[in-house]
Formats: C-alpha cells, sequence, structure tokens
C-alpha cells in the first residue's frame, strides 16, 4: 500500500479504459491514482508523464505544464522534469521551447542518455543532422542499449557527407523517450 507503482498502474490502466471506452469516470479515477501514487513516489517519471498527459487529453493543457514545472522547481538536480516538459513542448508542436528545456536537462546532468537521445531527434527533425549524430552519439556512449538511436547513428553515417551538409530530409525515428 505504500508503494506508488501499484497506484501508478491502476492509474495507467484507468486511463487507458478511460480514453479507449469513452468512460469519463475511469479519467476521474485514474487522476486520482496517478495524485496517490506521486504522493508515495515523488519523483516517478512514468507517473508525472501519465498524469501530464491526461490533463493534457481532458483539456487542461496549463494544468499539465504547471504540474511538470512544479516537478522541476522541486526536484532541481532531477533532469527527468524538464525532460518530460519538453515531450509535452514537442507534442504540442513547440520544438523550440522543448529544445531548452532539453538543454536545461543536460545542464543537470550532461549524461543523461534519454535528453541526449531526445536533443538529438529535435535536431535531425530540424534539419541539423551533424548537431544530431552528435547527440545520438553521446547518448550512445552513456547507453548502449538504444537501438532505435543506434540505427539512426548508422543511417546518418552511412548517409555521409553530403546529407550532412546538403540537408537532404531525414527519416523520421520513432518517439522514445
Amino acid at each position: 500500500p505504500d508503494m506508488g507503482d501499484g497506484y501508478y498502474n491502476l492509474a495507467a490502466a484507468l486511463h487507458q479504459s478511460g480514453v479507449r471506452y469513452n468512460r469519463p469516470d475511469d479519467l476521474k479515477q485514474a487522476e486520482v491514482l496517478y495524485n496517490q501514487a506521486l504522493e508515495r513516489s515523488p519523483d516517478h517519471v512514468e507517473c508525472y508523464r501519465g498524469l501530464a498527459v491526461l490533463l493534457n487529453e481532458t483539456g487542461r493543457r496549463d494544468a499539465s505544464y504547471r504540474l511538470l514545472n512544479n516537478w522541476a522547481a522541486a526536484s532541481p538536480q532531477n533532469p527527468n522534469p524538464r525532460i518530460e516538459l519538453a515531450r509535452l513542448l514537442e507534442e504540442s508542436s513547440r520544438p523550440q521551447e522543448a529544445e531548452q528545456q532539453l538543454v536545461q536537462a543536460l545542464t543537470v546532468d550532461p549524461n543523461d542518455a534519454r535528453a541526449l537521445a531526445a536533443l538529438g531527434r529535435l535536431r535531425d527533425e530540424a534539419g541539423d543532422q551533424m548537431q544530431a549524430l552528435q547527440n545520438y552519439q553521446r547518448s550512445l556512449a552513456v547507453n548502449r542499449n538504444q537501438p532505435q538511436v543506434a540505427a539512426r547513428v548508422a543511417t546518418l553515417q552511412t548517409a555521409g557527407g553530403a546529407l550532412l551538409t546538403t540537408g537532404a530530409p531525414s527519416t523520421q525515428m520513432a518517439n522514445q523517450w
């Protein structure tokens, strides 16, 4: 009863059923359970992500940003709040702000593999393949167990200098952060 994971798992299941079957009561209960999970595990990354998405899906975008900003303020030495805020910003078509959050996350932890991979992907999508490649490579140096990042590095390296200097379109990498 004191572990946040159980509350999170139930919240995530109710969240999913609420969305899939259009059940507003499931969404309300999921929100309560997400908050109970955070009371027990104050830095539960997946729980913050789930609650922010739920708030966004239920028309409370400002509340989702406030949630993540408050988490960042409460945990200034944790890069995860900034990474999750960047993710939400990118999903809201605000890539420049997302990039700023990722840079801040890397200020907290210069070797955070998730932040490096996410920053690489943002830069890749913006057409800056050289910088993207560097970010991806740094991410892989920290955590080799990222097959999608490794595949993107291989693609960029195979494309060689012509792609990197001409800014030709890149293939899309799945969002794994």
